[in-house]
């Protein structure tokens, strides 16, 4: 098949690879000048003058994140240097929180449980006793139930310092409007049989380096054309579809929710009845989505370093950051921090004045900012009973990327798990 990719972020570039690998000729075409979406690297200048390379958003794979780690293996990233992978942890500056340990499934979550600080016995037990529970459930809920809901059994110490930065994490939506029906989703893939699975994999390059540059050498190997600077605001029907006057025998929409919904918006006038209907109702769902921000503070200082690559911190409206990174110890230069806001409330100025409070009371650190960057519309809001667009627009048009229906939230796994389900969906 000759087929028309529109956008070159992590789940376009997934379904690239999966089309060359089954054969297929495709063409990607990118509206911006560089590839990876939301996941990019970006330049930046330190304060004391040198040049930095960071990222447009921190991100963490997990080790259930399979299909990731097979396509970064397939496009020849040696995952062992290019990732720092780590039992899970999320401890907090004082030394309290959870740290699994490097152990087989379930025995690496008892083990956190067990070696827990700063929880009682009966905050354990509670938390024992719903694992147990959601377990024998084969961890699923009902859809409309959200993890606040799913969680109130759990004492209230252990919700602040592990269900809620856990959720923000992993759905970037409040607990109190957060699907329990995909946390759970990730919680069983994440304590599920396989050792490993609950491993945090950090990046130890940039974004770009991770995955991006390294697809687009496979793909050209492949003879799969990318075409930067080719923005496509409509599609057209004809004998078969066709982009910029090329035609393709299929067209994977694989941009942003909103400007998919928009192109099919202003392709359904030329295309027969039956298709432009099924272009409007993709359309309406996916213009339905509501939004997340998430801020990145990236800030700096000489001495500034933590006792782990990543460590949680203890949040409020006015202490708004839940984790930070010690990008010295991830590859970076050394007294980087990246501080990270899920859900972000505030705008850019607001919230990098605030981060560097945090920093000064949580951390004892006097930090200067090197960058703060602010995606508004990072991740799709994952509430409870949301309904998502699905894999199929009309004949030989499909979608991906990490909002379109499936098991994950908005994250790298998602957008690579559509992006290959994509093409798989064109030869069924």
């Amino acid at each position: 098949m000759n087929i028309a990719i529109i956008g070159a972020g992590w789940a376009g570039l997934a379904a690239a690879l999966e089309a060359t690998r089954a054969g297929h000729h495709a063409i990607v075409f990118e509206a911006s000048r560089a590839i990876g979406g939301r996941a990019r690297a970006v330049r930046a200048t330190l304060p004391e003058g040198g040049p930095v390379t960071l990222d447009n958003g921190q991100h963490i794979l997990i080790g259930a994140y399979s299909q990731s780690l097979r396509l970064l293996q397939e496009v020849g990233v040696d995952t062992r240097t290019a990732l720092l992978r780590q039992p899970l942890s999320l401890r907090f500056p004082d030394g309290r929180g959870l740290s699994f340990g490097d152990l087989p499934a379930p025995w690496d979550a008892l083990w956190g449980l067990a070696s827990a600080r700063g929880w009682s016995l009966t905050e354990r037990g509670s938390l024992l006793r719903s694992l147990i529970r959601w377990r024998l459930r084969n961890f699923e809920c009902e859809p409309s139930t959200t993890v606040a809901e799913l969680c109130q059994p759990i004492s209230a110490k252990v919700r602040a310092t592990l269900i809620d930065p856990l959720c923000l994490s992993a759905l970037n939506t409040p607990v109190q409007r957060a699907s329990a029906q995909v946390f759970l989703r990730v919680l069983r893939d994440t304590l599920g049989s396989q050792r490993g699975n609950s491993n945090l994999l950090l990046p130890r390059v940039d974004l770009s380096t991770l995955f991006a540059l390294a697809a687009a050498r496979c793909l050209r190997e492949r003879d799969c054309e990318i075409r930067l600077g080719q923005r496509v605001d409509a599609i057209d029907w004809g004998q078969q579809w066709q982009v910029q006057g090329l035609p393709f025998d299929a067209i994977i929409l694989a941009t942003s929710a909103s400007e998919a919904s928009q192109m099919l918006m202003n392709s359904a006038s030329k295309a027969t009845d039956s298709i432009a209907e099924r272009m409007r109702v993709w359309a309406e769902v996916a213009r339905d989505l509501r939004f997340e921000a998430i801020a990145t503070v990236y800030a700096w200082s000489a001495d500034a370093a933590l006792p782990e690559p990543m460590l949680a911190l203890p949040s409020s409206a006015t202490e708004p950051a839940q984790f930070v990174f010690d990008r010295g110890q991830l590859g970076g230069p050394s007294g980087l921090l990246a501080f990270v806001v899920s859900a972000c409330p505030g705008g850019r100025a607001e919230t990098e004045e605030q981060v560097l409070r945090q920093a000064r009371a949580q951390l004892s650190l006097s930090l200067q900012p090197v960058q703060t960057i602010v995606e508004k519309r990072a991740t799709f809001a994952c509430t409870a009973g949301l309904q998502r667009p699905g894999l199929h627009i009309a004949p030989a048009l499909l979608a991906c990327g990490d909002y379109v229906a499936g098991p994950y939230p908005a994250t790298l796994e998602g957008a690579v798990r559509s992006g290959h389900a994509a093409v798989v969906a064109l030869r069924s």
